[in-house]
């Protein structure tokens, strides 16, 4: 009986009916106990359409110079030749359509399958690959840093973002010092590792030898800050197609609590949490909370197009499927 419950559990048609009712769920309940719907519709009656094509614009400026960061990550842990730019947008690109489609961040390990097909050196490349992919998220919390402080300096904070904010940034800082103690350690050669675990281990922290590279470093994190940056100013500039005028500290604070709501995937998009974590710090602007619903719906969406956009057609032009890509992540996380 067991095993044929975890046969049942374990069909495709299955997860995809369960998905399914998860998001039928999910929106009954943001329906129910959401906004005055009809306000929200009323919202979109106001915008200025050019400005959602500019924001949509900075957002995949901001993927070019996120994948540009990663390049500069993997330069330091790939023997040469370094892959061309064109396979690690692509990548890039997979990876942001993974996260949105599949659970847990998934897209994290389906670009680094997907970048293998490029750069495959041999037993512990994926490792490796994994561990620029860890050193790349890190290379985030300096624009974190930035981003937070100037918040605190200039936005209206409401008492319960502080402890988020607060938080958010504790645990960058955590996982920053864990890092660079990893990457300082002495390491040893692969082949004297006589355990698989071992093996992926130091091919791990291989990944995050760009921490040990000055110029290197500098200049991911350069990129990662200027990536920041263009998303910011996109947050400015859906604010400006919905008429509201809180300017940059305000969108500061919107795109920190989006990243916060983000961050533990309670269900699919955390639509209606995200929603409501933009609406709520706004209202303190003389912002209405169905206006600030209805911006939060765009903003997402702005965010789901440009990373399923780009992810489909990389998708598309790397000659795959997406059962396919969910089966190679798979294969890498086993």
């Amino acid at each position: 009986m067991v095993s044929g419950l975890r046969r049942l559990l374990g069909s495709t048609v299955v997860r995809i009916a369960l998905a399914l009712l998860l998001v039928g769920v999910c929106v009954a309940v943001v329906w129910w106990r959401g906004p005055d719907w009809d306000r929200v519709w009323d919202a979109f009656s106001f915008v200025r359409w050019w400005w959602i094509a500019l924001a949509i614009g900075l957002n995949l400026a901001s993927t070019a110079c996120r994948a540009v960061s990663w390049r500069l990550t993997m330069g330091q842990a790939l023997p040469p030749p370094q892959p061309a730019f064109v396979h690690v947008f692509s990548s890039f690109g997979i990876g942001l359509l993974g996260n949105a489609a599949l659970p847990a961040r998934a897209g994290e390990v389906a670009r680094v399958a997907v970048l293998r097909r490029h750069v495959d050196r041999g037993p512990g490349t994926s490792a490796t690959l994994l561990g620029t992919v860890f050193a790349h998220r890190l290379f985030d919390l300096p624009a974190v840093a930035l981003l937070v402080l100037y918040v605190l300096l200039t936005a209206k904070i409401p008492h319960w973002a502080v402890t988020g904010l607060v938080v958010f940034f504790l645990v960058g800082v955590a996982l920053a010092a864990v890092a660079m103690l990893s990457a300082r350690r002495r390491q040893r050669h692969v082949v004297q590792a006589d355990r698989t675990l071992r093996r992926l281990v130091e091919m791990a922290r291989q990944g995050l030898a760009v921490l040990r590279a000055p110029l290197p470093a500098a200049g991911a994190v350069l990129c990662q800050i200027a990536g920041w940056l263009l998303q910011l100013f996109a947050v400015w500039a859906v604010m400006q197609a919905f008429g509201i005028d809180a300017g940059l500290p305000a969108a500061g604070l919107v795109l920190l609590l989006m990243n916060i709501a983000t961050i533990f995937p309670l269900w699919p998009g955390n639509f209606g949490l995200l929603q409501a974590a933009v609406a709520l710090p706004l209202v303190q602007y003389g912002v209405a909370y169905s206006t600030g619903f209805a911006y939060g719906l765009v903003l997402q969406a702005i965010e789901m197009s440009v990373g399923v956009g780009v992810g489909l057609i990389f998708l598309a032009r790397e000659g795959l499927s997406f059962a396919t890509l969910r089966r190679m992540e798979n294969d890498e996380s086993e």
